[in-house]
């Protein structure tokens, strides 16, 4: 006879796990886990913390800026001061040269001519003063004891004159010969570097002809040409500074420990040179015809300013990752004004007061990644 209690016992359903193998059972418990516990690690897995600082409007001296060419202060074009053809060219663009190193030779066969020419000719004059000498020297001795008169002593020593002042000549004239043969050897006028080579072996060379131009590699100047209309205000600016371009694809502004201004216009682009020249330490990791930014700065002015590392910049986009408020990073593309340095780089577009910046923009890309506290 069945009682309630029996017949509710066999009317509830038996559960399919439990009529499963025991394997079974374990694999789906697995699978319907795994799930929940990869969220909970990525959960336990936070993301790199990276510092920020806040975008702020800070008081900067602004200004204008152009751009420069670095060039040698020393730098000279080595021409030719002799005729004939160039023998050989010593020397190529890019060689370091000393002071006095043969740069090119001249054909001195000619020269050559003319020194011995000369070497003969103090040769005779030699002979005619000894023999002017030897002339005087008895004429006196006869006009002492009444042999021949006056007028003829004089007239030897008139001789011995003329004969000393030819000798003289001829000296001269060997000297000159000598110079002129010097001339054919072209030679460094001091320490420095080839920067162009303007002639070949085979050249006829004639007085002014370049050879070759040389620099010394410091000091270094950056010329910047600025326009008339904003010659005054380049004159009254408070600071002038030069952006030396980094290795890694930054700057920094320096000062020049010199500046000079041409007191002439250039009559076609109507602009004012100006030569800065550039500390050593920095000027050696220049090279003459490398283009840098001139920044000449006046008043002081408020602008919203973020570090240089912040910047983001890939291909034409400039950006920097902002904290959002739910966690994380936010990356915000900006437009940037002026580059004032160590104080920062001006924020024309794209934040507002009070952002939070990532100080790190590579670490703050990175999955899971945090402001700082």
């Amino acid at each position: 006879m069945y009682t309630p209690a029996s017949i509710k016992a066999r009317s509830m359903p038996t559960p399919i796990s439990a009529s499963l193998p025991i394997r079974t059972r374990q694999w789906l418990a697995g699978l319907f886990l795994a799930p929940a516990l990869a969220l909970a690690a990525a959960a336990d897995a936070a993301g790199p913390e990276v510092a920020v600082v806040k975008a702020a409007a800070q008081a900067v001296a602004v200004g204008f800026e152009f751009d420069g060419v670095v060039e040698p202060v020393k730098q000279s074009t080595v021409s030719a001061q002799a005729s004939g053809r160039v023998v050989q060219l010593a020397v190529t663009a890019g060689d370091r040269v000393r002071a006095g190193q043969l740069l090119a030779t001249i054909d001195d066969r000619e020269s050559q001519t003319g020194l011995q020419r000369s070497q003969a000719q103090v040769a005779q004059a030699d002979a005619e003063l000894r023999n002017a000498q030897a002339h005087a020297r008895r004429t006196r001795e006869l006009e002492t004891k009444g042999f021949v008169s006056r007028a003829a002593l004089d007239t030897a020593e008139a001789s011995l004159k003329a004969a000393q002042a030819a000798r003289d000549q001829a000296v001269a004239g060997q000297r000159q010969s000598a110079l002129a043969q010097g001339f054919t050897r072209v030679t460094a006028p001091y320490d420095g570097w080839v920067r162009e080579t303007l002639a070949q072996a085979g050249d006829l060379a004639v007085p002014g002809k370049p050879i070759v131009t040389l620099y010394a590699p410091l000091p270094l100047r950056a010329v910047v040409h600025v326009p008339m209309s904003r010659g005054a205000a380049a004159r009254a600016a408070s600071d002038v500074e030069v952006r030396v371009p980094g290795s890694n694809g930054g700057g920094a502004w320096i000062k020049p420990v010199q500046r000079e201004i041409l007191p002439v216009a250039d009559s076609v682009a109507q602009t004012l040179e100006w030569r800065l020249e550039l500390p050593g330490a920095v000027a050696g990791q220049l090279a003459p015809g490398q283009q840098v930014r001139v920044r000449f700065s006046g008043s002081q002015s408020v602008r919203m300013l973020v570090p240089p590392g912040a910047v983001l910049r890939r291909g034409e986009l400039t950006a920097v990752y902002v904290a959002a408020p739910q966690g994380g990073f936010v990356l915000k593309a900006v437009r940037l004004g002026a580059d004032h340095g160590a104080a920062g780089v001006e924020v024309v577009a794209g934040l507002r007061p009070d952002d939070q910046v990532a100080v790190d923009p590579v670490r703050a890309g990175l999955a899971g990644a945090r402001a700082a506290r």
